[in-house]
């Protein structure tokens, strides 16, 4: 991890898919989620009594993405967009025991304001459909207990002319590794995809609505997800509408 990196990238920098320049922000202004706490309820697939301990695989996780889930990997974050052209969803902590899965939380969440796509693109306000690696995480706020490398920086601060619900999005973030470079700070701008491929993608702080193309959820389960997520454990994010992941 290249930490001393992160004082060489500059505030430009990309930030949630898009350029943080530009006046796109990673909502749309709505007022923040109240409540934002832990969902006890919340289940995958829409079932609250689902089971959650000795599961066998990742409910709802189909076989064409349950393939690319890496064999090492044994801490699964699964984001259960609500639908195709849907900014909310569900997101699930798991964990591997052995031969078998424990969902250990659920949180309400947002994805792309548009939806989904498995066909990213620059600004085109919808989250990329996939299994991604967890590699790096950063912060306006100090590390609170990560086990992830972690960068505390302002450069990554929203700036104050997006909508004031916005301005904490990225008091805590977690790189999705969708056209990044692994080992680099969230916000280091390499893409190697290409430009218009998109970047930036990130998870991180909830502002009540859908994001350019993150996921974001409460500021709670950030931090419960930062200090669980462990690179000796190879954890990986699968995202998707409901439609796609079951595919």
């Amino acid at each position: 991890m290249h930490i001393a990196g992160a004082v060489r990238v500059v505030v430009s920098a990309a930030a949630c898919g898009v350029l943080l320049t530009t006046l796109t922000s990673c909502g749309d202004g709505n007022d923040p989620q109240k409540d934002g706490a832990d969902s006890s309820t919340a289940a995958e697939g829409g079932r609250s009594k689902a089971p959650t301990t000795d599961l066998k695989r990742i409910p709802d996780v189909g076989d064409r993405l349950r393939s690319k889930i890496p064999a090492e990997s044994r801490q699964v974050v699964a984001v259960y967009g609500e639908g195709k052209n849907s900014p909310d969803s569900t997101v699930v902590l798991y964990t591997k025991s052995g031969s078998t899965w424990d969902r250990k939380a659920a949180w309400k969440g947002h994805n792309g304001k548009k939806g989904w796509t498995t066909d990213h693109h620059e600004d085109d306000k919808r989250s990329p459909v996939g299994v991604f690696t967890l590699s790096d995480a950063a912060g306006v706020l100090p590390d609170p207990g990560a086990r992830l490398p972690y960068t505390q920086t302002a450069s990554i601060q929203a700036p104050h002319y997006w909508a004031k619900a916005a301005w904490h999005d990225f008091d805590y973030v977690i790189a999705i590794d969708y056209n990044r470079v692994k080992g680099t700070p969230p916000n280091d701008p390499t893409r190697p995809q290409g430009q218009s491929k998109g970047g930036s993608i990130w998870l991180h702080m909830d502002h009540g609505s859908g994001t350019s193309a993150c996921v974001s959820v409460s500021k709670q389960a950030m931090e419960h997800i930062l200090r669980t997520l462990d690179p000796k454990q190879h954890p990986v994010i699968v995202m998707g509408d409901r439609a796609d992941l079951r595919a």
